[in-house]
């Protein structure tokens, strides 16, 4: 079992960033994927960003260049820093993590909202 805490929402003008956490109720060095999803009013959800087992990074076409996935394993959290942020970036971002045995685990998500 792993609860996960968002945090780091809020509202930013467009250009802006902010850096979302999500922290782990226990260490997340040997989950097999971190990740960020997001999901817009009407919209479905979708993936942003992954930090995967073998250490390699996956974005979305729209947020590539901008967003940024890390981790920091003694903290057992991770993070997605967000810059040049867009109208569109607007959502509640969701972390989730898969364990080796593919358990999916997904936090309460935090609101995101960017002015024009």
């Amino acid at each position: 079992q792993v609860q996960l805490v968002e945090s780091g929402g809020g509202l930013v003008e467009a250009g802006g960033s902010l850096r979302l956490s999500c922290a782990a109720s226990r260490s997340i060095f040997n989950l097999n994927i971190l990740g960020w999803y997001r999901q817009a009013p009407g919209k479905q959800r979708e993936l942003v960003a992954t930090f995967t087992g073998d250490g390699s990074m996956n974005y979305a076409d729209s947020v590539k260049g901008r967003f940024t996935i890390s981790r920091d394993s003694v903290k057992n959290t991770f993070y997605l820093q967000m810059n040049s942020l867009k109208p569109e970036d607007a959502a509640v971002y969701y972390c989730t993590v898969t364990s080796k045995l593919g358990l999916v685990y997904w936090g309460q998500g935090t609101q995101v909202t960017v002015s024009s």
